[in-house]
């Protein structure tokens, strides 16, 4: 009944595909590439223009229409910034709230008494897995949707209502108890549904070929020294790290801002 298992390789799990650490920073590299080229070719581009391309009619128009592009561009980043820091920080409250109730949990069916050792065992069983799963070690891929985890949690419920009170207070005990892991069921897989990502590379391309062309327009009109392709390279990297913010919190169980094991894993050291 209690299925005991080692932590599985989770190649073949199903979920969306493994982020791996380096990807981010890599993106964020190319990104920083294509803005400063953009600002570097505006400079080349410049002196091999027609003079009637740099009247002060066309520099107008053209800061107008870039104006208007950087209003939006500034709006578009922004909006995805928040979309990843709230998809990680929704993700945070999933991840405590679905501690909490396990303690909860485990709780409840140590009242219950000895009669729930089974259950108990099962739901120590499921904390180790899920903290297998979510936070792997070895820098393997993070697996929530794990069918034998799920499964074992299945079993945690099949034991609780296999119990048989003798009393009203175990009664209520195991209501409260099937409530609970009712409840875990559905964090369970809002937590698979909501790992992300949300935000579409498509969106971040379009982003980028935007910024590209805002700076490939500062450089048609900046002077050609060392000071401004240094701001340029500054500029850049901040885009770039934006961009990394981006992608790192819009994938919270991977990567150096991934959500902590700390809520997991007290939860465990609760039940053992």
């Amino acid at each position: 009944m209690t299925n005991e298992r080692t932590p599985p390789a989770f190649a073949a799990t199903a979920g969306p595909a493994y982020t791996p650490p380096m990807y981010a920073i890599a993106i964020s590299l190319f990104v920083t590439a294509c803005v400063f080229i953009g600002g570097l070719s505006g400079l080349l581009l410049h002196p091999k223009l027609p003079q009637s391309h740099l009247t002060r009619e066309t520099q107008d128009v053209v800061r107008l229409g870039i104006g208007m592009l950087s209003v939006l561009a500034s709006l578009v980043l922004g909006l995805l910034i928040a979309t990843a820091k709230g998809s990680s920080d929704t993700t945070d409250r999933d991840v405590r709230s679905y501690a909490a109730d396990v303690i909860v949990l485990a709780e409840t069916l140590r009242d219950y008494g000895a009669d729930a050792a089974t259950p108990t065992s099962l739901l120590r069983q499921f904390t180790t897995e899920t903290l297998h799963d979510i936070w792997p070690e070895g820098g393997a891929a993070p697996a929530l949707a794990d069918p034998r985890t799920g499964q074992t949690l299945e079993h945690v419920r099949e034991a609780i209502r296999a119990l048989r009170p003798v009393d009203a207070g175990q009664q209520w005990l195991q209501d409260q108890a099937l409530t609970l892991v009712t409840s875990l069921l559905r964090q369970r897989w809002q937590l698979i549904e909501h790992q992300g990502p949300n935000v579409r590379p498509v969106v971040l391309v379009i982003l980028v070929s935007w910024i590209t062309v805002i700076f490939a327009s500062f450089g048609l009109n900046a002077p050609r020294n060392a000071t401004v392709v240094v701001a340029f390279m500054v500029c850049s990297m901040a885009i770039g790290g934006s961009v990394f913010l981006i992608i790192e919190m819009d994938n919270p169980f991977q990567g150096a801002l991934q959500i902590p094991r700390a809520p997991m894993a007290n939860a465990l050291a609760q039940m053992q």
